[in-house]
């Protein structure tokens, strides 16, 4: 039985974290924490009656008991209270994004290094079905060069927690770029073979911070503040360039005049083009010299966040290797804080 910890008890953890612990007989969540004491004394009483509660990730770490934890803050604490963790001999799993900065993802590489503990930060969409059928796809040599690509998730309305730790760049590290885009650039970097990033050109908008319409239930994530901080982006786009010649497209915005909202990865290979788009995959080809589309249906139990943390568990009770290494997470802090960068200076930006 491996003894979980939730630290930070809000929104995600509730909807994505909780039931996968709830569901594995292999663990058993022994303690929960939040700085505001009634979230984390929401999940005792409602799911986990014999954990402990604490308002202070650092008395929660001195319980020998604990093997593992789980973190679902704000951005700006990830890399404080994981590298913690793994200075006091615990596995840690940690939401996206790694970091808010370089330094701190190189931070919690080292830490997990020097520790030997485990430390996965969640790459969910890595563990859906089309997901997987497209990296077996690729990897079989099936698409042939993947040589050009692009990837996004653009909302139309939909901006999360308003003037809460979301909008707020010191906690957050930025907007939608650091919110989505970690998401949809990893699946495709993912999908290419990890290639190494080498430059980076961008730009970043904000053009709805006093836009209060909404269609879209992410914007109902975060607590809002009407007389809090918006300081970031609402809009992202850029191109990032790799180490093997490709060249990836990227655009990110909770807020910008589209149709709809849309998550994508496209990918162009010299054999074949593939398509994610909200969890279905495409595949783009030729046989018998007549160009060929083939869908490959969504599995009907498909969920990434669970797969993710039941991978952690899997490793934790002795079986594989995680697909996610803590180099891949700093590697992926490098590009979002170039394209930052690059936005601010008008330049590109050399990795």
């Amino acid at each position: 039985m491996i003894k979980i910890a939730l630290i930070g008890n809000g929104g995600m953890c509730k909807a994505a974290h909780v039931p996968a612990y709830r569901d594995d007989p292999r663990t058993e969540v022994v303690a929960v924490c939040d700085i505001i004491e009634e979230r984390a004394v929401y999940l005792k009483e409602t799911w986990f009656p014999e954990a402990a509660v604490y308002t202070d990730y650092r008395e929660l770490l001195k319980d020998p008991a604990i093997d593992a934890v789980d973190i679902c803050t704000p951005n700006d604490m990830h890399s404080e209270i994981a590298v913690a963790a793994l200075e006091a001999g615990k596995h840690v799993f940690c939401e996206k994004p790694d970091a808010v900065d370089v330094g701190k993802a190189q931070a919690m590489k080292d830490a997990a290094e020097k520790s030997g503990k485990l430390l996965m930060v969640m790459r969910n969409n890595r563990f859906t079905s089309a997901s997987r059928y497209l990296k077996s796809f690729i990897e079989d040599g099936r698409a042939g060069e993947i040589y050009c690509g692009r990837c996004g998730w653009q909302r139309r309305r939909g901006i999360p927690g308003k003037g809460g730790w979301f909008t707020t760049k010191a906690k957050s590290g930025g907007g939608p770029l650091i919110d989505l885009g970690v998401h949809m650039i990893d699946l495709a970097v993912w999908l290419m073979g990890n290639p190494k990033p080498v430059a980076v050109s961008a730009n970043t908008y904000c053009k709805f911070a006093e836009n209060d319409v909404s269609d879209s239930v992410n914007s109902d994530f975060g607590d809002k503040n009407a007389a809090g901080t918006f300081d970031v982006e609402d809009l992202a786009m850029g191109m990032i360039r790799f180490d093997n010649g490709a060249v990836l497209q990227i655009e990110f915005s909770w807020a910008s005049n589209i149709k709809q909202e849309r998550r994508f990865v496209e990918l162009r290979g010299t054999a074949a083009g593939i398509k994610w788009e909200d969890e279905q995959a495409e595949i783009y080809t030729e046989e018998n010299g007549r160009l060929l589309d083939t869908t490959v249906l969504r599995a009907r139990e498909d969920d990434g966040h669970r797969n993710n943390l039941r991978q952690f568990i899997d490793i934790l009770s002795g079986g594989g290797e995680p697909c996610y290494t803590p180099q891949q997470g700093v590697d992926m802090i490098r590009i979002l804080r170039a394209v930052y960068e690059s936005a601010e200076t008008g330049r590109e930006v050399l990795l």
